[in-house]
């Protein structure tokens, strides 16, 4: 009786077979030729690809959120740097339509008179009162006086009433694209836009569109709309006298009156009276008026 176990002799057939009849060389050249010529599949050989080429290839997900960042890239750069610069360029040649303010105001109830005019047809005395009360250097400076900022800085630590150290380029810059508010996102906007029409406009259009757009009473815009207002007369035959009460009542246009002036503002518009004539003999009105 053999001791031999039968599945041990069959076991043992099986690995005598190949190599009885030369079967190990064949199985190997066998093996080589399936590994050149075929592509490896999964373990489950369901035809899904190899998860090293699905870390080759691009993402949807990817792609998608790709796409959406270029969109907003694009928009940001079309509203926020072209679109204003646009806007600005035409500025130069039509007159701006109505501002964020002058909105404000009819929604208040206060109403709206605005009557554009050429800078030519404004009285050259209102331009020097305007300068001598709100901006001496307006033709010296590239849209900001630093030096008019430091002083408003120590007059308002120490004082109640409020001065402000904005040139005539910056109160336009506001008025026209900006919002009536003290934010140092809207103090930072004005700034870019002061340096846009300190470039694309020039003295002369910066000085014509304020003159035409800020406020000068309740509802009344511009300086025809105020010389008719107060004076009953046009913007072109204002006399140095009204031109210094017109130029007086800027920083509070809704609460000091010019046709019937208080106290402060008889003050006030005589010291603007005699500026203006300065601004004419120095010159300092040149960069507008030539």
């Amino acid at each position: 009786m053999s001791d031999t176990n039968p599945g041990s002799d069959k076991d043992d057939s099986l690995r005598l077979t190949p190599l009885a009849s030369g079967g190990w060389e064949d199985l190997a050249r066998s093996w080589d030729d399936i590994s050149l010529n075929e592509t490896p599949r999964s373990v489950n050989d369901r035809g899904d690809a190899p998860p090293l080429q699905i870390a080759q290839g691009s993402s949807p997900k990817r792609s998608v959120w790709g796409r959406v960042g270029r969109t907003v890239v694009s928009l940001v750069l079309i509203f926020g740097l072209i679109g204003p610069v646009l806007v600005t360029a035409a500025y130069r040649f039509v007159p701006p339509p109505i501002t964020y303010l002058m909105v404000e105001r009819v929604f208040e109830g206060r109403g709206f008179n605005r009557q554009w005019r050429a800078l030519d047809e404004i009285s050259p005395r209102l331009v020097r009162s305007v300068i001598a009360a709100e901006d001496a250097k307006f033709c010296s400076h590239r849209g900001f006086d630093f030096g008019a900022m430091q002083k408003a800085l120590a007059h308002n630590e120490r004082s109640k009433r409020t001065r402000g150290g904005s040139t005539i380029s910056q109160q336009t810059a506001k008025n026209i694209f900006l919002w009536p508010d003290r934010s140092y996102v809207r103090k930072g906007l004005e700034a870019y836009f002061t340096v846009l029409i300190e470039g694309l406009w020039g003295k002369r259009r910066i000085m014509e569109v304020y003159l035409n757009s800020v406020e000068w009473g309740p509802g009344v815009y511009g300086a025809e709309a105020a010389a008719l207002k107060n004076f009953g007369v046009s913007a072109d035959r204002l006399t140095p006298a009204q031109a210094a009460r017109l130029a007086a009542i800027l920083p509070s246009p809704l609460k000091w009156r010019a046709a019937k002036p208080g106290p402060y503002v008889k003050r006030r518009s005589g010291r603007i009276d005699k500026a203006a004539g300065t601004i004419r003999r120095e010159g300092m009105a040149s960069c507008v008026l030539g």
